[in-house]
Order: C-alpha cells, then sequence, then structure tokens
C-alpha cells in the first residue's frame, strides 16, 4: 500500500525553520535615463494611497503631463546626485548597506535572513518575499523604514505586502515594525548626528529638521503624520536642550496647487535669512536614508535659496543613512520586534 503522506520524487524540497527581516524604503528609478524616470513615477504615482484622485482624471493627468513633463526634470535631479561608482541612487546604496551591517549584527544565528527592498522600483516586494521564503523564513518582519506614519508610505508597504501574500499558497507568519517617531533609540540616533556636526547645545545655528510634506487634506482627514513629525522634532529639542527657536521644524516637497502641511521649508530658509540668522544647518529626520529629496532638493536647492536670500553659511547633515547609530537602533527595533520568535 502506497503511503499517501510521502511526497512525488521530483517534488520540490521546502526549506523551513527560518526568520526573516525585510527592511523596506520608498524606491528608486533604475538609472537617471528619461525612460528610467517614468517607468518610476508611473508606478510611484498611480498608487492610490499617494494621489487621492478620481482613477480615471487622475491617468489623464498622469500619463498625458506629469510623466511627461516631469521625467526630464526629475532625470537632471537625479543625475546631480547618483553614484556614478556603483551605477545606483544614493537610496539603493544606503539601503542595502544598511541591510547588509544589520545582517551582520545576526551573523551568530544562522535561523535570521535579513533582505532589503523597495516599495517603488527594484528589488520589489514581491520579489524579496518569495526569497525569504524560498529560503525557508516561516516568519517574516517587515521593517517600513518611515519613521512617522502615513497612509502615503507605511501603509503603501502594508498593503503591497497583502497584495504579495494573496497570490501564495502557503503564506508566511508576517509582523510590521510600527512607527518609530518616538522611540529612544531613533531620537538618540537623531541627536548622536547633531553632536557629530557640532551643533550640540551651545551656538547660534538654527537648526531646521525638514520633513516631506503631505498634502493639508490628507492631515485633515486623519492621517497621523503631521503629529508625529512635530513630535520627533519636540523630543529630539528636549534630547538636545535646545529651544523651539533653535531647532525648528518645517515641511518639504510640495507638488501641485493645493496647500500641503506648513510651515514649507523654501520659505523657512527664505524668512530665516531675512531675519539675520545666517547661520543654518538642516538635518531631515523623516529619511533613513539620503536620497534625490535630501542631496539635491535640500543640500543643492535649498543652499541656493538660502544664499539668495541672504544667508552665509549653510549645512547639510547626512541621514543617518549606514551610520554606527543607525545601525545600532535599527537592531534594538528588530530585536524588540522579534520577541517571541527567536
Amino acid at each position: 500500500m502506497s503511503n499517501n503522506n510521502s511526497l512525488p520524487s521530483d517534488h520540490p524540497t521546502v526549506s523551513t525553520g527560518r526568520v526573516g527581516v525585510l527592511l523596506v524604503n520608498l524606491g528608486t528609478p533604475d538609472g537617471t535615463d528619461v525612460p528610467s524616470i517614468r517607468r518610476y513615477l508611473r508606478e510611484f504615482l498611480s498608487d492610490r494611497r499617494v494621489i487621492e484622485v478620481p482613477k480615471v482624471i487622475w491617468w489623464f493627468i498622469l500619463n498625458l503631463f506629469i510623466v511627461t513633463f516631469r521625467s526630464p526634470k526629475t532625470a537632471k535631479a537625479y543625475a546631480k546626485i547618483w553614484r556614478t561608482e556603483s551605477n545606483e541612487s544614493p537610496l539603493r546604496y544606503y539601503t542595502r548597506q544598511q541591510s547588509e551591517a544589520l545582517a551582520a549584527r545576526f551573523a551568530g544565528d544562522s535561523s535570521v535572513i535579513v533582505d532589503w527592498a523597495m516599495r517603488y522600483g527594484q528589488p520589489s516586494i514581491p520579489d524579496r518575499l518569495t526569497a525569504l521564503k524560498d529560503a525557508g523564513a516561516e516568519r517574516i518582519l517587515i521593517f517600513p523604514l518611515y519613521p512617522q506614519y502615513s497612509a502615503t508610505t507605511t501603509a503603501t508597504v502594508v498593503d503591497r505586502v497583502a497584495d504579495t501574500l494573496r497570490g501564495m499558497r502557503w503564506q508566511p507568519t508576517i509582523r510590521f515594525v510600527p512607527p518609530y517617531h518616538d522611540d529612544p533609540a531613533y531620537i538618540d540616533a537623531l541627536a548622536a548626528s547633531v553632536d557629530a556636526a557640532g551643533l550640540g547645545e551651545g551656538g547660534d545655528t538654527v537648526l531646521l529638521a525638514s520633513f516631506h510634506g503631505l498634502p493639508q487634506a490628507y492631515f485633515d482627514k486623519g492621517d497621523p503624520y503631521h503629529c508625529h513629525c512635530h513630535k520627533t522634532a519636540r523630543l529630539l529639542r528636549e534630547r538636545l536642550g535646545m529651544s523651539p527657536d533653535r531647532l525648528r521644524l518645517s515641511f518639504q516637497s510640495r507638488f501641485g496647487p493645493k496647500a500641503w502641511l506648513q510651515p514649507y521649508t523654501d520659505a523657512t530658509l527664505q524668512e530665516l535669512a531675512a531675519a539675520g540668522h545666517t547661520d543654518v544647518a538642516v538635518l531631515t529626520p523623516g529619511f533613513a536614508a539620503d536620497c534625490v529629496e535630501t542631496l539635491e532638493e535640500i543640500a543643492i536647492e535649498g543652499r541656493a535659496t538660502f544664499e539668495a536670500a541672504g544667508g552665509k553659511q549653510f549645512r547639510m547633515l547626512p541621514c543617518l543613512n549606514d551610520s554606527n547609530e543607525h545601525v545600532d537602533m535599527l537592531e534594538t527595533i528588530t530585536r524588540r520586534e522579534l520577541s517571541g520568535w527567536l
């Protein structure tokens, strides 16, 4: 009598018993050429979480106007900050470095696999989730690299993971790292980056914490992002012993004619220079890795805006990137969220 529980001889070997950690950042084009930019913008701006405009209307706006006319400008911006030695964007480079550094922290435990993905572009969430599952990860921790929650960022990662699981017959168990905007390990890492730049309690330099913007209408509908950004700034002020006048908050990257969260970063830089604050340093706490929004929009365009308004000294603090303090934070949060799985 045959054994009904036995597998056919040609049945693939199934690996099991491991735990996966998947770092996820926003995304990046594959190159600085216009076709690559178009592909990236089309995927990114087609997400209904990102653009809450009726689908039919937005399809025409996106494909006939934005992708056509914005792609060349965006390509030039990426060309300014592209890492030519490895032919990739800084965001891809640093996200990979973060993944490799975090993996090294778990090198003594062969049951843990650390990988990385992009929400838009490559490597994709479906590809890396499938790879982790095929490598034996029955439980996977998803780590969205967005400290402050927004439906336009964190929720899109959850959506994409859910879409991927929908196509799997054998689904791994999934956990998500919660927003960490007020996590002591995150605040400590930010404070260390400020201290490393010589911008502690003393001095007259105004420190501007610039967060990515969000349409005001999204906040009015209940998105907590604005509140999370303000809490991060408040906790960082307290950690550094700075006043609200010394460490200020603003929002960058607004797009389109409608109101976004204020104050705007470019307007704030102009106002600071006009008020006689000739020494300004900008940090971008909402970005886990340097990218076009930090290296081109702030470090290049922000500097030009500030100096044109009369500012003298402009400094751009690097994102946490692959610094030891950031990897310490990633490890602290990851080990906590893996509690019970290891």
